[in-house]
């Protein structure tokens, strides 16, 4: 029985599909769809993260940090640029530790 997929996975996952005697079907995609691929990807994991128990959230996020790494590479987004515009939104706008859940604002006129 076939499953479809149509997703980005992980470079070794043919190889692993294959070496359990499974068979599979896999293209390399353009770099614009890969592009693509990986913001949808992105969304992928931060899902899986967001639902993950507390002994499986460690490895949600080591595959999150994986698609944001690659993302960033894809970009030319260097890590020094994306860490400095983290701690400048932190001064900014704060962080997330003192629990703030927002309940309502009202509109401006």
């Amino acid at each position: 029985m076939r499953k479809d997929y149509n997703k980005l996975v992980r470079d070794r996952i043919p190889e692993i599909i294959r070496r359990h005697g499974r068979e599979c079907e896999v293209m390399e995609m353009s770099q614009s769809e890969y592009c693509q691929a990986l913001r949808e990807k992105l969304i992928e994991e931060a899902q899986e993260a967001a639902t993950a128990e507390p002994e499986e959230l460690v490895t949600e996020l080591a595959d999150l940090y994986e698609v944001i790494d690659t993302i960033m590479t894809e970009y030319g987004i260097h890590r020094d640029l994306l860490l400095a515009e983290q701690k400048q939104r932190r001064i900014d706008r704060g962080g997330f530790t003192k629990r703030i859940r927002l309940l309502w604002s009202s509109q401006i006129p």
